[in-house]
């Protein structure tokens, strides 16, 4: 039974979708932004990382019209803020290394929410190249962690990147 309402029921299931897309669409507006500074332009037959970014937005349904928003916020039309890409590197108390790659206007307000949930769950920011240096060793040296251990840092991974600026989240977990 929905209730007193029905149209109430309908209304905040369609605001939590509403809300679980806008989450999808902010990343993938976060994306295009950077794929537009390392292709060079906001052509996407010319961009090939444009291009990447454009398909993973059609197949989440976002609107052309948002792209197009998120090729000219990039590429700094109309005044509009320039986002910077930002890596961070951080070990959790586990010691399992995380990358985090991170689109923001605003780096001091990006950390502190970053450094925050670290925090929460005892992990610490590690230094440029600490964590970085593991893709380059062939094979990349992965960590195994018991039941407990594994949660603890899935949990991890799963509050990081729920974060409004993170766009990527690599670890050496196994």
């Amino acid at each position: 039974m929905s209730g007193h309402s029905k149209w109430s029921t309908i209304k905040h299931q369609k605001a939590i979708e509403d809300n679980k897309r806008g989450a999808v669409f902010t990343k993938i507006a976060k994306k295009i932004h950077i794929a537009v500074k390392k292709g060079g332009s906001g052509d996407i037959e010319g961009n090939p990382y444009l291009r990447e970014c454009v398909v993973e937005a059609r197949a989440a349904n976002m609107p052309m019209e948002n792209i197009k928003r998120a090729i000219d916020k990039g590429l700094g039309v109309d005044g509009a803020n320039l986002s910077e890409e930002i890596i961070y590197e951080a070990y959790s108390n586990e010691g399992v290394g995380i990358m985090i790659t991170a689109v923001t206007d605003n780096r001091n307000r990006t950390a502190s929410e970053l450094n925050s949930v670290l925090n929460k769950h005892e992990a610490k920011l590690g230094g440029p190249g600490s964590v970085s240096y593991m893709k380059s060793i062939v094979p990349i040296p992965m960590i195994s962690l018991d039941e407990q251990g594994k949660a603890k840092v899935e949990e991890l991974l799963e509050a990081v990147s729920d974060l409004d600026d993170v766009v990527d989240v690599w670890s050496n977990l196994a």
